[in-house]
């Protein structure tokens, strides 16, 4: 701040009639500037929030957060009375690799079910490399805590629970508890007689 610039006291402000408020107001809602972005943002919506939705076979009662992603949903098939928890993602894969999820799914959030990896090879950039594809199955009453990632080829059985972090890469079977990296059975779920 200049201290030898003397001081000129508040500035005055420009009172604007009635008239000219409301014109001031008319071209700001009429300008096409205003109405190209909002067309913009509508379409970004539609194309990678409700399009991929529409693809997507889902069971009556099934719930999924706004804020989840999919990667080919024409291959994800899911039972009645999923719950999928929020930035959590499917990703199917790209030729052939599907997702089947049963029935009472309950996923926590930002879990990653992927049915695609790309490969490694020595000498290539792993973007140029082919990827490796296999189906993914998760069972009826599973529950897949928060940060779960399931790699491609894995079948999780009925029942099972898969710990918070739990990066699963070989089949888990029926009414097992899974925790780990990589993921190993450290329980067996026991069920309530009625």
């Amino acid at each position: 701040m200049n201290s030898s610039a003397p001081f000129s006291g508040p500035a005055h402000k420009i009172r604007l009639s009635k008239g000219q408020r409301f014109w001031r107001l008319l071209s700001g809602v009429l300008d096409p500037r205003a109405w190209l972005h909002l067309l913009r943002i509508v379409n970004h919506y539609n194309h990678t929030h409700v399009a991929p939705r529409r693809q997507l076979t889902l069971g009556a009662g099934s719930q999924i957060s706004p804020t989840t992603s999919f990667a080919n949903p024409e291959r994800i098939t899911a039972g009645r009375g999923l719950h999928l928890g929020a930035e959590s993602t499917l990703w199917a894969g790209p030729a052939f690799g599907a997702i089947h999820i049963g029935n009472d799914v309950l996923m926590g959030p930002s879990v990653l079910v992927t049915a695609a990896n790309y490969r490694f090879n020595d000498g290539q950039p792993v973007t140029s490399q082919a990827m490796d594809e296999a189906d993914v199955v998760i069972g009826d009453d599973v529950w897949l805590g928060a940060r779960a990632l399931v790699m491609p080829g894995v079948t999780i059985g009925d029942g099972a629970i898969i710990a918070a972090g739990a990066v699963v890469t070989k089949d888990i079977p029926a009414f097992a508890i899974a925790a780990g990296v990589p993921a190993k059975v450290v329980g067996e779920r026991r069920l309530e007689s009625a």
